[in-house]
């Protein structure tokens, strides 16, 4: 059934589509569907989905695939399908009547949960029965049925004889059967519920099943009915019932009488809901109990609405109001037919509850889904009348108890939606939903509107003057008096709407009058205010001279915004009173200036020094407020200067034409003059503040900029003579202001292509510079919360969540604009660098930048170009150390700090060439004195913060490489300079040096990372050699017998300097004095370990950089070494060599007349003789140095043999 009903939905009106031909169940009416979507509105079987509706209407085979069989089982019996409704109709009706009266007594059953399935399946099977049977009579009707004359004489077949007389037996059949069932709204339950069972299936007592099956007769009667009419096609008489009641029963007859008491049905059921319902649920309660009751609605208005287009029958509207009407009547009258029709407790109430209901039906097409573009058929002459009824009871406002009373008492929202509301009322085109939420009131002046139209377009202004003195006369002082907020709403509708339809001056000028015999605590009201603001707004759409009403209207918003002013902050309640006053008056005027095609003097008058007074007086809230209404205003004068340069720019010789857009032009710059005095110097005195949201002080600081662009002579004296760029270096230049403000207002100005080209050749500053020093210093204090707040001042959380996400977009825009200026893309072409590898995150496209800077300076030839790019570099950076110079106080930002040195640290690197330079030194000073030997730091024995410690770890690579580059390519070689450079060394390798050798520790020293990553020799040499130095000097320095401390440490960063790097001869002289004087003197067994390492080390490098040969400065080295020590720690140094020869002999043997020379004067020395143990171990050492040893060992046996002799 349900593949019937979807295929049925995509039919024509003049297509018959079979596509099943099996059998499919007949349709009948049922709720039990699921609509938990709420896409569906009736069940799959019903008359409307299954498509039976419209094969009705379209006079098409009722079931297609259906009763096609030679044979048909009804009620259990086989029956001849041809010819069983003209042999058997009498019995037929019987066995149904039958089978109601069985479905009947099941009603008497006891339907509890344990029974209900099987009265379920009873009583549904019951109800399929006598469904299928009425379909059948359909289907006969439509294939079957051969229409021809009862009353003829001649002779026929006893089967025609009993064909002919089949309609007037159906007539009979189906009275009976009506009078059998009798009345709808007598059933006991019109809304019975139903079971669920285990597995979620609904089942349906007896009553339901019932129920439904009365709904399909009271239908299926009306179907047969209507297609034996159209298949006779002439009146069917009956028979039965003609003599005994003496009235001509025809199909006709029948079919009108029965519409009529199923109606009344189906009024009676509204009735009895309509009493239950609360006035106030009245709109959200339909009057239908079940969607079937809802579809036979439905039906019924397709059907009579078909019928009456197609013969003269009534429309649906005509029964439905007629049958209406009878509410109203007395309950004695003889013409109401014999229903049980409740009197309603409010027929008027009643009346328009029903036909309210009943006209959302009519968005229902055939197959029973929602056409809103469907034509409704038009009730208003019954409408009509119901309005007369309804204003005429007790000579009272026209009232309805359901109609949604809060209406009445709606105090509007604001002027715009005032007039929107008026609109509405005198709009042509009616509203189908009015009532849903509009008032009586509004009802009324719908009317209103529609009959004095209608009036004046008939007989001019005649009936106007009528209406206008019979409204005027019933407002007076004592009326006005007595109005209570919502008259005085009533009244401004009302007043409104005539000025709509007719004179608005006349209208305006009258409620000015009237206005004034208000209470005086009326007159503070925010109602009189949006009344006003509704005329003015109605002026200025209507293109009147609004300066009598803005002369009246913004002298009353000057003495309330001075009261604004002078009020205390304490007494929010007053300044609450006021400002709902005051942004009354400020949303209107916006909506006049956006609303008026052309600005005159009176719109001036608009905007008076109360603006002033109130931007003094406001907090940020109000403040928002304002300067989006100051926005608004600034972007239409901006668009109406546009349209009137374009206007100006045709070719028009009309002297009029051209005086009129002059004085357009000199109306327009008046107002904007008149900002500028009472908005611009507030914005300028908080470019420090707080007060004013910092992004709308930037949008309303760029809308004064391009203003100026336009008209530069309404800008103040003080701007003046190029008031775009001192306005650009009030808020996009200037380093004290927010950097908030400035990234957002810079994007605002770089936006506009045509001003920045303008400003890049205008030769007079340095525009494209001194925007990029302003986004160099936007983009340093990211982490800056608040410059001048010594608490809470920084942002101090995860650095990729520390920014707040609109300054982020908003700086990340301005680094896509900034790098379209040509000065900079000019630097990245230079460099090599395209523009689409630019990141998009401003850290990294500043670090892409400076480095593009530093390479394009490299690449210049000429020392007038190289001289002229030092300037624009250091113009780029400005007062760079000022920008940084929060992040180095007291208060602690790690992601600040991280941010200042590593960019400074990029600064230093890449410009190192630039910073070579004379002009450059200063700066380069500055920074590493700021950055890198502050006085806390300089301090060693005092403990850095962890985040400062952290940042400079990270960074200190880029500046010593930057320092070295410098140091080595200075125009003029400063002494100064080196010194720095050993003084960072120095601190740093003390700084970060490990508390034990052990670990990564020293491979990760940021020292040892500088020679790591330096990309030339000549910078890594230079850098190794000072290192080296600041080692020998600071770190190596035996005082006596004091060993230097943290001497493990220090060995292990050698030794891994040693290790990582190409050491050459002259840099181990350094080093290897010290590593020697630690393997005699120290006894610690880590540092011999690791000075022990450094020698083999130092000894290797010497090899290889020698070629194989020894180096004399190494000799050199030993032998000092050895006559320095050689007397007191002789075994040491036999032992240290020892080692050496293990790794080159040669150095050894060049050592030995030294040796032996240390021997003897130690002898001799101590006065003892020869010392035996002593030229023990000497001759251990010279027995690892080959046949040169074995020589020295027998002369110095020689020696002792010739002593003793």
């Amino acid at each position: 059934m349900d593949s019937c009903s979807a295929a049925s939905t995509f039919l024509t009106d003049s297509l018959e589509l079979e596509l099943e031909r099996e059998w499919c169940n007949p349709p009948c009416f049922s709720c039990d569907f699921d609509n938990r979507g709420g896409g569906r509105h009736f069940s799959g079987e019903s008359y409307l989905s299954s498509g039976a509706l419209k094969r009705l209407i379209l006079n098409l085979d009722p079931l297609p695939t259906n009763f096609e069989e030679d044979t048909v089982e009804i009620f259990g019996i086989q029956w001849v399908t041809e010819t069983a409704l003209v042999n058997s109709s009498r019995v037929l009706f019987h066995l149904f009547r039958q089978q109601l009266y069985n479905l009947e007594t099941l009603l008497h059953a006891n339907c509890d949960f344990g029974k209900i399935s099987t009265l379920h399946c009873k009583a549904a099977n019951i109800r399929q029965q006598c469904v299928t049977f009425l379909h059948y009579v359909k289907v006969f009707i439509f294939r079957s049925l051969k229409v021809q004359n009862a009353e003829s004489h001649v002779s026929v077949h006893p089967y025609e004889a009993l064909e002919a007389q089949l309609p007037s037996v159906l007539v009979d059949e189906l009275h009976g059967l009506l009078l059998y069932i009798g009345h709808l709204s007598e059933f006991p339950s019109i809304n019975a519920g139903a079971f669920v069972n285990q597995n979620q299936t609904k089942l349906f007592p007896p009553s339901w099943h019932l129920l439904h099956l009365h709904l399909d007769i009271h239908w299926l009667v009306l179907e047969i009915l209507h297609m034996l009419g159209e298949k006779s096609k002439q009146v069917v008489y009956s028979h039965q019932f003609m003599n005994l009641t003496g009235d001509n029963l025809t199909n006709v007859s029948l079919f009108e009488e029965h519409c009529e008491n199923l109606l009344y049905n189906l009024i009676s059921l509204s009735l009895n809901r309509y009493d239950k319902v609360r006035p106030s649920e009245a709109l959200m309660s339909h009057h239908c109990a079940c969607p079937c009751i809802k579809e036979l609605w439905i039906l019924f208005i397709h059907l009579l609405d078909h019928r009456s287009k197609w013969s003269h029958s009534e429309s649906f509207w005509h029964w439905l109001n007629k049958l209406l009407k009878t509410v109203f009547e007395k309950s004695n009258d003889q013409r109401r037919p014999s229903v049980p029709l409740i009197q309603p407790r409010d027929p008027l109430g009643f009346t328009w509850w029903i036909i309210t209901h009943v006209a959302s039906f009519y968005r229902f097409d055939r197959h029973g889904a929602p056409d809103e573009m469907r034509q409704m058929e038009s009730n208003w002459n019954f409408v009509e009348e119901l309005l007369k009824k309804s204003i005429n009871v007790q000579n009272s406002s026209f009232s309805i108890s359901w109609l949604p009373l809060k209406g009445l008492a709606y105090i509007v929202k604001s002027p715009l939606s005032m007039l929107e509301m008026v609109k509405t009322c005198c709009c042509d085109k009616q509203d189908h939903d009015l009532y849903k939420s509009s008032s009586s009131y509004t009802i009324f002046l719908c009317i209103l509107a529609k009959v004095v139209k209608k009036a004046m377009k008939s007989n001019g202004l005649h009936p106007w003057k009528q209406v206008k003195g019979r409204i005027y006369s019933k407002f007076h002082q004592k009326r006005m008096e007595e109005l209570t907020e919502v008259g005085l709403q009533n009244f401004f509708s009302l007043f409104l709407l005539l000025a709509a339809v007719a004179e608005v001056e006349d209208v305006a000028s009258h409620v000015l009058g009237l206005l004034n015999f208000l209470k005086p605590a009326f007159m503070t009201s925010p109602l009189i205010w949006k009344g006003q603001m509704a005329f003015l707004l109605m002026y200025t759409q209507k293109n009147l001279d609004i300066s009598v009403l803005a002369e009246k209207f913004s002298g009353a918003f000057r003495e309330k915004a001075k009261e604004f002013l002078v009020s205390k902050n304490d007494d929010m309640g007053q300044r609450q009173t006021l400002w709902t006053l005051l942004s009354i008056y400020i949303d209107g005027v916006q909506e006049v200036f956006e609303t008026s095609h052309c600005l005159h003097p009176s719109h001036e008058k608009l905007l008076n020094d109360g603006f002033s007074m109130l931007l003094r007086a406001c907090q940020e809230s109000e403040l928002r407020t304002l300067l989006g209404f100051l926005q608004a205003l600034l972007a239409r004068i901006r668009s109406m200067h546009q349209q009137l340069c374009q206007e100006l720019q045709r070719e028009n010789s009309d002297l009029v034409v051209q005086s009129s857009l002059a004085a357009k032009e000199r109306h327009l710059a008046a107002v904007a003059s008149t900002l500028w005095r009472h908005f611009f110097s507030f914005l300028k005195s908080q470019r420090m503040s707080q007060i004013v949201p910092l992004s709308q002080l930037a949008d309303a600081a760029a809308d004064f900029t391009l203003l100026a662009v336009d008209l530069p002579s309404t800008a103040p004296s003080d701007l003046q003579p190029q008031p775009v760029l001192s306005l650009i270096q009030l808020f996009g230049w200037d380093d004290i202001i927010w950097p908030q403000v400035v990234a957002r207002y810079l994007s605002h100005v770089l936006q506009n292509s045509m001003l920045c080209e303008a400003l890049s050749h205008s030769g007079c500053v340095s525009f494209q510079a001194l925007t990029v020093r302003s986004w160099i210093r936007c983009t340093l204090q990211m982490y800056i919360k608040n410059l001048y707040v010594p608490d809470d001042s920084f942002i101090d959380t995860n650095p990729e969540q520390a920014v707040e996400k609109d300054y982020m977009e908003q700086l990340t825009e301005l680094t896509r604009l900034l790098f379209k200026l040509p000065e900079v893309k000019d630097i990245l072409s230079k460099a090599q660098v395209e523009y689409l590898l630019i990141p998009e995150d401003p850290k990294k496209a500043l670090v892409r930048f400076l480095e593009a800077v530093g390479i394009t300076y490299g690449n210049l030839q000429t020392l007038s170009d190289k001289s002229a790019m030092v300037t624009k570099s250091l113009e780029y950076l400005g007062e760079i150390l000022k920008y940084i110079k929060p992040y180095l106080g007291k208060k602690i930002s790690s992601a600040g700090l991280q941010l200042t040195y590593m960019m400074m640290g990029v600064l230093v690197k890449s410009w190192a060439q630039i910073f070579a330079t004379s002009k450059a030194q200063k700066l380069l000073f500055r920074i590493i004195d700021c950055l890198l030997l502050p006085h806390t730091v300089l301090q060693q024995e005092k403990e850095l913060p962890a985040p400062m410690l952290t940042a400079i770890q990270k960074s200190l690579p880029l500046y010593l490489q930057g320092m070295c580059v410098v140091c080595c390519q200075s125009q003029n070689p400063n002494t100064y300079l080196s010194q720095l450079l050993g003084n960072v060394i120095e601190l740093y390798i003390g700084r970060f040096l490990p508390t034990s050798p052990h670990g990564l520790g020293v491979g990760q020293h940021p020292v040892l990372l500088a020679l790591r990553n330096s990309a030339t020799v000549p910078l890594m040499s230079s850098l190794k050699k000072c290192i080296l130095q600041v080692i020998r000097k600071s770190y190596f320095d035996f005082k006596g017998s004091l060993l230097p401390p943290r001497l493990a440490s220090v060995l292990a960063f050698i030794l891994q300097l040693v290790k990582e790097t190409n050491i050459d001869v002259s840099e181990i002289e350094l080093l290897l004095p010290g590593v020697l004087k630690c393997l005699v003197l120290v006894s610690e067994p880590q540092v011999k370990r690791l000075a022990t390492e450094n020698l083999q080390y130092m000894v290797k490098s010497c090899q290889v950089g020698s070629g194989g040969e020894p180096a004399a400065q190494l000799t050199s080295v030993f032998r000092q070494f050895i006559e320095d020590y050689g007397m007191r720690y002789n075994y040491q140094i036999y032992s240290i060599l020892e080692t050496v020869a293990a790794l080159d002999q040669q150095v050894v043997i060049n050592l030995i007349s030294t040796l032996t020379q240390s021997l003897k004067s130690s002898e001799r020395k101590w006065g003892l003789g020869r010392n035996i143990a002593q030229r023990e171990a000497y001759s251990k050492l010279l027995s690892h140095l080959g046949q040169v040893g074995q020589d020295e060992i027998q002369r110095l046996e020689n020696d002792n043999t010739e002593s003793i002799l």
